[in-house]
C-alpha cells in the first residue's frame, strides 16, 4: 500500500506584533515612576518656551516702569535671545563633563532664580542682565528634556514621548501671548517672570527625586571652537534682532555683525573638519538624515514662529481684537497640532514613511498661508480660527515624524548633542523668519500706502475736492484724518497678505527636499512565530 505523502511544512509566518523582547524594548535609562518625571520634564520645557514670548507683550509696562527708552527696553528680549544662542551648542559637552542629571537641575534652578530677579529688577539694566542670565541657564532646558524624553522610555513609546513633548514646544509660544497679557492686564507686568517660580519648583522637586544620568565623560572643552561659534551665533542673532532698528546695512553696526558672522562662520567651518575634538561630534554631520533634519528644524522654526510674531499685532491693530480674544483666535492652532502630533506619532510607529508626513506637513502649512494671503479686513473670526487650526494641524505632522527621522540613526550618547543642535536650528529660524517677515511689512507698508494715496481721488474718497479742503478749517483736518487712518489699515493689511505669500513660497519651496532623505526603518522589529522565544523562557 502506497504511503500517503505529508503536506510540505509551510515555513513559519512573520508576525505582525511587536517582537520586542525585555532586552530589546527597555529605556536607556530606566526610571521607577516614568509618568511623574514625564510631568517633571513637560513642567520644565514649558516655563522655558512661554519664556520666548511671554514677556513681549509686557514690554511697554516694562519701558515706563523702568524709565527706559524703546531702544534699551529691546535688549531685555534681545539679551534673551542671544545668551539662549550662546549657550545651547554646549550642552553636549556640559552633559557629558558634568552629568546630565546635574546639568538639568542646575538649568532649572537657575532658571527660577533669574526669572525670581527679572521680576525684581529696578532698572533696565538689572533687566537686561538678569534676562541673559535667564537666556543662558534655560538655554540647556529644551535639548535636556528631548534627550531625557527618549532615554527614559522604552523604544516602542518613543513617538508618543515626542509628541507629548513637542505639544509644549508648539503650545508654548501660542500661550505666552495670552497669559503675558492676562497677567500684565489683571496683576502686574512683574507676574510675567514671577509664574514661573511654582511652576519651576514642581519641576525642580520631581527631577531631583526621580531623574537619572547618563555616564559621566570626561571630554576636553574646545575652547576655540566654542568663541568661534559663539560668536558666530551672537553676530547673526545681533543682526537680526537689531536690523530692523538699526535700518539695517545703511548702518555701520550691521555690516561689523555681517563681518563677523561670514568669518567665524568660514573658521568654525574649518576648525571643526579639522580638529578631532571638536565641540560637536563629527558623527553627527556625517549623518544624512540628521543634517536634513537641521534644515527642516530651521525651517519650521521660520513658519511657526513668523506667523505667531505676525497675528497678534495684526487682529488687535486692525481688527480690534482685545488681548483674551486674540488668544482664543489662536488656541485653535494649538489644538491642531495637538490632534496632529498623536497622530503621526502612531503613523511612525506603525511604520509610515515619515517622508510623507513630513511634506504632507509642510505642505498643508503653505496651503493654510495662501488662504490667509486671500484675508481682507471683513474676514470674520471663523476664519481666523478654521485657518489657524489647519496650520496647526500641518505644523504637527511634521514635528513627530522630524525627530524620530533625525534620530533613527544616532547612537545614544549623541542624542544630547544632537538635541541641542536641532533646538538651536529651531530657534535660528524662529529669528530669521521673524525679522524678514517684520523687515517686509515695514517696507511693503510704506509702499503700499504711498501707491493707495496715489491713487486717491475725490470721488473715491467721497472728499468733495481736495484742491478746496482748506475752507472747512478743523472739519478739514478731520475728514483728512479720517481718510488717512483707513489709507493706513488698508496698506497694513496688504503688507500682511504680502507676508503670508512670502511664507506660503518658503514652506512650499522645503517639500522636495523631504525626499532626498532616507528612509528610517522606525518599526519594532519583528520575528517569525516559530523564533519567538516563550513566556517561561524570558527573563524577569
Amino acid at each position: 500500500m502506497a504511503s500517503v505523502a505529508s503536506p510540505a511544512r509551510k515555513p513559519p509566518a512573520r508576525s505582525r506584533v511587536p517582537a520586542f523582547t525585555p532586552e530589546e524594548d527597555v529605556p536607556h535609562l530606566p526610571v521607577a515612576n516614568p509618568l511623574i518625571l514625564t510631568i517633571g520634564i513637560m513642567l520644565a520645557s514649558l516655563i522655558q518656551v512661554l519664556d520666548t514670548t511671554i514677556a513681549n507683550v509686557a514690554i511697554p509696562h516694562m519701558q515706563s516702569s523702568l524709565g527706559s527708552t524703546p531702544d534699551e527696553i529691546s535688549w531685555v528680549l534681545t539679551s534673551y535671545i542671544v545668551a539662549v544662542a550662546v549657550f545651547m551648542p554646549i550642552t553636549g559637552w556640559l552633559a557629558d563633563r558634568v552629568g546630565s542629571r546635574r546639568l538639568f537641575i542646575w538649568s532649572v534652578a537657575g532658571f527660577v532664580v533669574s526669572s525670581m530677579l527679572c521680576g525684581m529688577a529696578q532698572n533696565v539694566t538689572e533687566m537686561v542682565i538678569f534676562r541673559a542670565l535667564q537666556g543662558a541657564t534655560g538655554a540647556f532646558i529644551s535639548p535636556l528634556a528631548q534627550a531625557a524624553m527618549i532615554d527614559t522610555n522604552k523604544p516602542s513609546r518613543q513617538p508618543q514621548m515626542m509628541a507629548l513633548w513637542g505639544i509644549g514646544i508648539m503650545i508654548g509660544p501660542i500661550l505666552g501671548p495670552l497669559l503675558g497679557g492676562w497677567l500684565t492686564e489683571n496683576w502686574n507686568w512683574r507676574w510675567v517672570f514671577y509664574v514661573n517660580v511654582p511652576l519651576g519648583a514642581v519641576s525642580l522637586a520631581i527631577l531631583m527625586a526621580a531623574l537619572p544620568s547618563r555616564e559621566v565623560s570626561k571630554r576636553r572643552f574646545d575652547l576655540l571652537g566654542f568663541a568661534l561659534i559663539g560668536t558666530m551665533l551672537v553676530s547673526i542673532q545681533l543682526l537680526l534682532d537689531r536690523g530692523n532698528h538699526i535700518d539695517w546695512f545703511e548702518s555701520a553696526e550691521s555690516w561689523v555683525y555681517a563681518f563677523l558672522f561670514l568669518s567665524t562662520a568660514w573658521m568654525a567651518t574649518i576648525h571643526f573638519i579639522t580638529r578631532k575634538d571638536a565641540l560637536f561630534s563629527r558623527e553627527l554631520f556625517a549623518n544624512p538624515n540628521f543634517i536634513f533634519g537641521i534644515l527642516f528644524s530651521l525651517a519650521m522654526g521660520v513658519v511657526m514662529f513668523a506667523t505667531i510674531a505676525l497675528l497678534p499685532p495684526m487682529l488687535q491693530r486692525l481688527f480690534g481684537y482685545g488681548v483674551i480674544d486674540t488668544g482664543e483666535a489662536l488656541m485653535p492652532r494649538g489644538v491642531g497640532t495637538l490632534i496632529t502630533m498623536q497622530l503621526s506619532g502612531v503613523l511612525v510607529r506603525r511604520g509610515f514613511d515619515p517622508r510623507i508626513l513630513i511634506a504632507l506637513g509642510f505642505s498643508i502649512a503653505a496651503y493654510s498661508l495662501w488662504a490667509m494671503a486671500q484675508w481682507s479686513l471683513e474676514t470674520d473670526f471663523n476664519q481666523i480660527v478654521l485657518w489657524g487650526f489647519i496650520q496647526g494641524v500641518g505644523m504637527g505632522l511634521i514635528f513627530i515624524p522630524l525627530n524620530a527621522t533625525s534620530f533613527s540613526t544616532l547612537p545614544p550618547h549623541l542624542r544630547t548633542e544632537a538635541s541641542s543642535l536641532l533646538n538651536l536650528a529651531r530657534s535660528i529660524g524662529s529669528s530669521i523668519g521673524i525679522s524678514i517677515v517684520i523687515t517686509m511689512l515695514a517696507r511693503n507698508l510704506q509702499t503700499s500706502h504711498a501707491d493707495l494715496a496715489g491713487r486717491m481721488t475725490n470721488s473715491i474718497s467721497g472728499v468733495v475736492d481736495f484742491s478746496t479742503i482748506d475752507r472747512f478749517q478743523r472739519l478739514g483736518e478731520t475728514a483728512l484724518l479720517v481718510l488717512d487712518s483707513e489709507i493706513n489699515r488698508q496698506a497694513a493689511m496688504i503688507a500682511y497678505i504680502n507676508d503670508f505669500y512670502l511664507m506660503m513660497w518658503m514652506t512650499a519651496a522645503v517639500i522636495p527636499l523631504t525626499f532626498i532623505m532616507r528612509r528610517p526603518d522606525l518599526r519594532p522589529p519583528t520575528v517569525p512565530e516559530g523564533e519567538r522565544p516563550a513566556a517561561q523562557d524570558m527573563p524577569h
